[in-house]
């Protein structure tokens, strides 16, 4: 994630920011950008200058999910007439009852009801997490194709709330459902004691899930399914079976050579989905050191490190910065930033990730 900055005063912000902290001026995310804008008038010298980060008010203004999912990402202003697509989200809306969602919120195909006020407040909390996702996801160039283009295997989530009834975290042909439990710090923290994993987090889960996403998109050619059975094993192999067997006798003996966490080792797919997100956090944490100096500018997404050698060279960036994190997080007296280690089968598994997100999209 970038360092922002307000457009009219310089003030640093945050990813997150509507308002700027200084000058008051009301701001907006521009995924084509990846940048905070202005929305206000026109600059003087003339619309639609996408230098001067500014947008016109009378045709951009905050998605319609401001409140519901404290989004500050930007919408084009529906012109006199038109009818946009209806989403399952809801927030304010046009004059005709639909409301205009931005790119990630029109992702989102079920969320909490408008009475259930635990509900949204996990709901927002998971919001936040998938708008990070979507631009890391846009930053590496992967395809992002929603469900009103391909009705069968686009992209959806379903963001459900536990408390009403069972929610199986999980992915199914683009479908992505999240507990929103999850949200819930004490919850969360007692399932990662009880299943024994050093790390468990909202946007983990995301990253996880959208590694199938990928996973169905991403491995298509025979040489791409050859490589992936040699690293991570059959993906076609019996699924239930692999569950049943992984929490009845547990990860296998010396698993720590091999894999990134106890839970790739229950199946090829789940193998897959874990390597596959830890990549999404060296390379977003890269990104995030980089653009505030605390790891050289050539970890920053804007210089894409492509090819094996560009593989090489993240990690040769990521190993150091791990570590100097995890120190400063024990210098605080929390646990390890990043507990895990990553030997050279993960890095083979880690790099066929790599090498996939770099092919130019179909």
């Amino acid at each position: 994630m970038r360092d922002f900055a307000c457009p009219n005063c310089g003030q640093q912000l945050a990813f997150e920011n509507s308002v700027c902290l200084s000058c008051s001026s009301p701001l907006g995310f521009s995924l084509a950008d990846i940048a905070l804008v202005v929305i206000g008038a026109p600059p003087s010298t003339g619309s639609g200058d996408p230098t001067s980060g500014v947008v016109d008010a009378s045709r951009f203004r905050l998605c319609d999910n401001l409140h519901v999912a404290q989004c500050n990402w930007l919408v084009a202003v529906p012109e006199q007439g038109s009818e946009p697509a209806a989403q399952a989200s809801n927030g304010n809306s046009t004059g005709n009852g639909i409301p205009v969602l931005c790119e990630s919120c029109r992702l989102t195909r079920t969320r909490p009801n408008d009475l259930d006020a635990a509900g949204l407040a996990a709901f927002a909390e998971a919001e936040a997490a998938k708008r990070r996702l979507i631009v890391e996801l846009t930053e590496l160039g992967l395809p992002i194709v929603g469900r009103d283009r391909d009705p069968d295997r686009g992209l959806a989530f379903d963001l459900l709330t536990s408390a009403s009834g069972k929610v199986i975290t999980g992915h199914k042909n683009g479908v992505i459902t999240l507990d929103l439990a999850e949200a819930n710090d004490p919850h969360r923290e007692q399932l990662r004691i009880e299943m024994d994993e050093p790390y468990r987090t909202l946007f983990g889960h995301f990253r996880h899930e959208i590694g199938h996403y990928y996973y169905m998109v991403l491995v298509t050619t025979d040489e791409a399914a050859q490589r992936f059975r040699d690293l991570f094993g059959d993906p076609d192999a019996d699924y239930q079976a692999a569950l049943n067997r992984h929490y009845s006798e547990g990860a296998p003996a010396g698993w720590e050579s091999a894999y990134v966490s106890s839970y790739a080792t229950m199946h090829a797919s789940e193998d897959w989905a874990e390597t596959f997100a830890h990549y999404l956090h060296i390379r977003d944490t890269l990104d995030t050191a980089a653009a505030f100096g605390i790891a050289p500018a050539g970890a920053s997404l804007d210089r894409p490190q492509v090819g094996r050698a560009g593989f090489d060279k993240i990690i040769d960036l990521w190993l150091p910065l791990a570590w100097s994190l995890n120190m400063v997080n024990r210098s605080m007296g929390h646990p390890d930033l990043y507990p895990f280690v990553l030997p050279d089968p993960v890095l083979d598994k880690m790099r066929l990730a790599h090498d996939l997100c770099a092919t130019p999209t179909r």
